[in-house]
């Protein structure tokens, strides 16, 4: 007879210069100086060491597929402040599905995707600062995408000349940073 294990599920906002890992090299900021999760934890999906926001944490494996899998096609929000100042040219083709980037050394075409020029954002400013050029301002868009291809957002944005400068995953399904300070974890129970 199999134990029962009890399911946790957690909610971190990731600071800029984490690693999505519980192990590393000594001078790696890690999840585990961030909070004592549950031995059994992982993070569902990844972001990279130079992006923030949303992380979501279980030991729920049916979960975990659900939020992964693309044959769920669930949404994952994006705050993307990129280089130049974004035309309406370069957001429809970062909607048209038609931007190829490369993934694991072969060329793969990206679903078709939400993309809206922001105003601004009402965050917290990142340590450290992004790079500025007195001479080039910056853009801020919100892209929603279904996919979650290793530096999506950023080989997107590139591709349609305007390379990310600063990286937030906003929200991912129903569960967003809403409330949540860069550190800040908080459990949940899951939307049905």
């Amino acid at each position: 007879m199999s134990k029962k294990v009890d399911k946790s599920y957690y909610l971190l906002h990731k600071p800029y210069g984490y690693l999505c890992q519980f192990t590393g090299e000594p001078e790696d900021k890690l999840l585990k100086d961030l909070f004592k999760f549950p031995k059994d934890v992982y993070s569902v999906g990844r972001l990279d060491k130079d992006s923030e926001g949303l992380l979501i944490l279980t030991n729920d494996n049916a979960f975990k597929t659900r939020i992964l899998s693309p044959n769920f096609h669930v949404k994952k929000t994006y705050w993307v402040q990129v280089e130049g100042a974004i035309t309406d040219k370069a957001i429809a083709e970062l909607q048209a599905g038609t931007i190829v980037i490369s993934h694991k050394g072969k060329k793969h075409q990206v679903a078709k995707s939400s993309c809206r020029r922001i105003n601004s954002i009402d965050f917290p400013d990142r340590l450290p600062p992004i790079r500025q050029r007195a001479s080039i301002p910056t853009s801020w868009i919100e892209l929603q995408i279904t996919e979650g291809k290793n530096r999506q957002v950023r080989k997107m944005t590139a591709a349609v000349g305007y390379p990310t400068l600063r990286l937030i995953r906003y929200a991912i399904d129903g569960y967003s940073l809403e409330g949540l300070n860069p550190g800040d974890v908080k459990s949940f129970v899951p939307i049905s």
